[in-house]
């Protein structure tokens, strides 16, 4: 039996950039839809949120001088072509997939209401969330938080390109200590930067845990939510 029966899955664009510093490296889409697929197949209820890093991040337009609210709207694009990407890939590896999004665009995804989104999931589809919430000012890491409270799941998992959260960036210090456990106000207290603060807030309010562990390594979603192998971080309160 799975470790957990309904889960979020948020990944940033940088997962799907691969080694690439823009756009998308099907590559690494399709190594981490064939985990998808695994986690699926297990009998596991999965959602996803994508973020638009590989394809524009406001805050760098931002610099450009575009007005800070049309900058997040743009973002917000970015991530419904990783959605429809991710969608691709996943219906090629024969798993249906269904994309929703915060801003309508009926013609190439469905607009996000959360019993049709449950309704999916219950039907034994991937449903992939695109656009954030649908208005500036909101980080996609708030929109997984938010979807996650929604859609009523036992684990948010965040992935990233490190083994979990650490005191520091280990790239930059590789003597940074490793948390294999905190507690919401501990992130909040350290200021953890692997997620904002609202979306460790939000957690914290609907006692969502949250695992944070590197996609990138083969087999670690599922050695992780099928399996139950302590792998990455995992932040919750005793």
């Amino acid at each position: 039996m799975p470790r957990y029966n309904r889960v979020l899955l948020k990944l940033s664009g940088e997962v799907l950039a691969g080694d690439e510093r823009f756009g998308l490296d099907f590559d690494a889409v399709r190594r981490v839809g064939a985990e998808m697929v695994e986690l699926h197949g297990a009998g596991i209820q999965l959602s996803l949120v994508v973020g638009g890093g590989n394809m524009l991040r406001g805050r760098d337009v931002q610099k450009l001088g575009i007005e800070r609210s049309q900058a997040d709207y743009m973002g917000m694009l970015g991530t419904v072509i990783n959605a429809l990407a991710l969608q691709d890939v996943l219906e090629k590896m024969g798993v249906p997939t269904r994309v929703q999004t915060a801003i309508e665009m009926r013609e190439v995804a469905e607009p996000y209401i959360r019993r049709r989104a449950l309704r999916h999931m219950e039907k034994g589809r991937i449903v992939i969330f695109a656009a954030g919430t649908g208005h500036p000012f909101f980080s996609t890491d708030t929109t997984a938080a938010l979807r996650a409270a929604e859609m009523g799941v036992d684990c948010m998992v965040k992935g990233t390109k490190v083994d979990g959260i650490y005191e520091a960036d280990p790239k930059s210090h590789p003597e940074a200590r490793f948390f294999p456990h905190l507690s919401y106000s501990e992130a909040l207290q350290r200021n953890i930067e692997v997620m904002d603060a609202s979306a460790f807030s939000l957690c914290r309010e609907n006692r969502i845990p949250i695992l944070v562990l590197n996609v990138q390594k083969k087999g670690c979603l599922v050695s992780a939510l099928v399996n139950g192998e302590r792998i990455g971080t995992i932040v919750e309160d005793a």
